[in-house]
């Protein structure tokens, strides 16, 4: 039961009303259909259990033995038992990628929504710069420059957004939150990115990794 509790995160309540009115619970756990099931505090009882003198590790062992005795797992080879879950389908962005991509993602979305925000502002040099998906060389020319001008039109887009349109959107917000992570604004008002040496750079388990899916790392 508490195999299928992990798999749809459910909460103990839930997990128990399931238990009594669910067939298909009743087979996995090998009830009758007239089984009243459980008191849900009973699940954290046996996870309080299962947690004392290393029973879960014997219960690990026990399980990685009957996988052997199956021929599942191989000696001397890779086995994937600590994998995570996959949380998101992204490919590897250079941190120049990344800033593009969120100007060209905001600006599409801008475009969109408040089309009239554009007037202006977005010139034939930046559909240069963010008319196509982003896929950059290994060794794009200019990086730094390139980073550099990136920073100046996003903010400049925020800024424009956030003056005529506060909510903004999904996209809007994603480059402000990259923005923050990879550049900084001198005394001057002048924009610049973040270095490592100097700054210091968002730390990995919050480092934003795509403009598509903030969550992803």
């Amino acid at each position: 039961m508490s195999v299928l509790q992990f798999l749809l995160n459910l909460s103990d309540r839930q997990a128990a009303e399931a238990v009594r009115c669910r067939i298909d619970f009743k087979y996995a756990c090998a009830l009758e259909l007239d089984d009243p099931g459980f008191h849900h505090s009973v699940l954290s009882d046996f996870r309080e259990r299962l947690a004392e003198g290393g029973r879960a590790d014997a219960l690990f062992d026990l399980a990685l033995a009957r996988l052997k005795d199956a021929g599942l797992v191989k000696a001397r080879s890779r086995q994937r038992t600590d994998s995570t879950y996959l949380l998101a389908s992204v490919r590897e962005l250079t941190r120049l990628e990344l800033v593009l991509e969120a100007v060209r993602t905001a600006l599409e979305e801008t475009a969109r929504t408040h089309p009239e925000l554009l007037d202006g502002l977005v010139t034939e040099d930046w559909a240069l710069r963010y008319g196509r998906q982003v896929r950059l060389v290994s060794q794009p020319s200019h990086p730094a420059a390139r980073l550099k001008q990136a920073g100046v039109d996003a903010a400049g887009l925020l800024d424009r957004s956030r003056r005529s349109c506060p909510a903004g959107g999904g996209a809007m917000e994603a480059l402000r939150q990259i923005m923050v992570q990879n550049f900084l604004v001198d005394a001057r008002g002048q924009v610049r990115p973040r270095t490592e040496e100097k700054d210091g750079l968002a730390p990995v388990r919050v480092r934003i990794e795509s403009p598509y899916d903030l969550q992803a790392r």
